[in-house]
Formats: structure tokens, C-alpha cells, sequence
């Protein structure tokens, strides 16, 4: 195949990725905690054998490196549930899972049957200590302090578990806002909670509406591209014939 085509077909690779990420980050943007995602190029040149090709004398190929994830912390939204919990900085609650633990920044919690606080896909909750957090069926008041304590009328309960992570860039993505670790992460001493409020989506739709804009453009130039450089091969292979 021509290093052009090899150009064309590289570049129209990566930028299909690259709207798959924009579309993902538009479906998520109103979900609790969701980090907007995008891709990491890379990209390499090469002399062209001949000066005259469409492209120049230089050729660039494109790779997709990896995902970049936004780690900024979104907006925060006031709910009034006593047990919808944000983190205000850095830090992942810890989630136990039948793969192992999990950590998320979604703290929207609930209570199961049983009055084991859980996230909404019923994993339970863990503490600093990696207990997890049993509410009794006559406790009327649960109250999270700004470090994480959990109180009841029967006192305290335990502390919720808010770990960091050295460069969060590597968790591995489970869900849309769960992440996984080949390392425990460092239990946070002072972390800062809000009880009431939840942390919504970093995406910014209009950003978001314009990255897919260009990303549709530069797919059609490189489909451009390719049908001139195929109108050039054809007209080239019919010279060679007529000869």
C-alpha cells in the first residue's frame, strides 16, 4: 500500500477513536463524578521518495499513544441526602466488589436490606479500616463529618475509606466512574467530605459539541485524501498501460 494511504488510513484510525471518546464524554455528561476522557496522539515523519506526492516531501503518520483522563473536579450539586457524600480535592472512595476492591468519586450511596451502606450498583462501602458501614433499623440521624466520620445516635461508626493514588492516570477503568488498581491506594489522613452534595460530571457540553465538530472535518480532509491519491494511482497505472 502507498505510505499515503498508509497516512490517510493511520490518521482516519485514530480520529474514529477519537469520536468514540467525545460521544462517551457527551453521554456521560450528566453523570455523578464522570471524568471527561480524550486521546493521546503521536505522530512520526518520513521522507517521501518523491517531492511530488500529495503530501510533500514529508510523511506523517498517526498513532493513538493512549487515553488521557480530565481529573479536574466537577461542580458540585446539593441533594440534602444524608448519605450522598462528595470529595472536595483529591481522593476515591473504596468500594468492596466480588472482583476485589474498586474506587470510585461517585458518593452516591444508599442503604441495602440488610442497612449496609452501598453505592447504587450494591456494592458496599468501606471504612479507613476496610469494614464495612452497618447502619441499625432505629438509628433516625447519620451524620458525616467534614474528615469522613460517620456518626448515629449510637455515636460513631467508623470513617469513611478515601484513598489516593500516586498518578491516578493509571487506575484502570471498570465503569464510567469505577476504577480499578494492581496497587491499594494511601489512605488519605484529612480528606474533605460534604455530606448532602454529589459531584457532578467535569464534561463541558459545549466543548465537548465543537471537539466533534473538527474531529468530523479532519475525518472527511483525510477521506479527501484518500480518494485523491486513488484518482492519482488509477491515472498513473493507466499511463503505465497506454505505454
Amino acid at each position: 500500500m502507498e505510505n499515503t494511504l498508509l497516512i490517510a488510513l493511520s490518521r482516519q484510525t485514530t480520529l474514529r477513536r477519537e469520536m468514540t471518546s467525545v460521544a462517551n464524554n457527551i453521554a456521560n455528561m450528566n453523570t455523578h463524578a464522570y471524568k471527561r476522557e480524550s486521546m493521546m496522539f503521536d505522530d512520526f515523519l518520513m521522507r517521501s521518495k518523491g517531492g511530488e506526492a500529495i503530501m510533500g516531501d514529508k510523511l506523517k503518520f498517526v498513532r493513538d499513544v493512549s487515553q488521557y483522563r480530565d481529573l479536574s473536579e466537577g461542580n458540585l450539586e446539593e441533594t440534602g441526602n444524608s448519605l450522598d457524600v462528595a470529595i472536595h480535592g483529591d481522593g476515591y472512595f473504596v468500594v468492596e466488589t466480588p472482583q476485589g476492591n474498586r474506587y470510585t468519586r461517585n458518593g452516591h450511596f444508599e442503604l441495602n436490606n440488610e442497612g449496609v451502606v452501598v453505592t447504587s450498583d450494591g456494592h458496599p462501602v468501606l471504612t479507613a479500616e476496610g469494614d464495612q458501614i452497618s447502619i441499625q433499623a432505629n438509628d433516625s440521624r447519620i451524620e458525616i463529618s467534614r474528615t469522613g466520620q460517620i456518626y448515629t445516635n449510637g455515636g460513631e461508626i467508623g470513617k469513611l475509606g478515601i484513598v489516593n493514588f500516586e498518578n491516578p492516570q493509571f487506575l484502570d477503568k471498570v465503569s464510567n466512574t469505577m476504577y480499578s488498581s494492581d496497587t491499594p491506594g494511601t489512605q488519605i489522613d484529612q480528606p474533605h467530605v460534604i455530606q448532602g452534595k454529589l459531584e457532578l460530571s467535569n464534561v463541558q457540553p459545549i466543548i465537548e459539541m465543537t471537539r466533534m465538530i473538527d474531529v468530523h472535518r479532519s475525518y472527511e480532509k483525510a477521506k479527501d485524501l484518500v480518494g485523491k491519491e486513488d484518482e492519482r494511482i488509477k491515472k498513473a497505472l493507466t499511463l503505465i498501460s497506454d505505454r
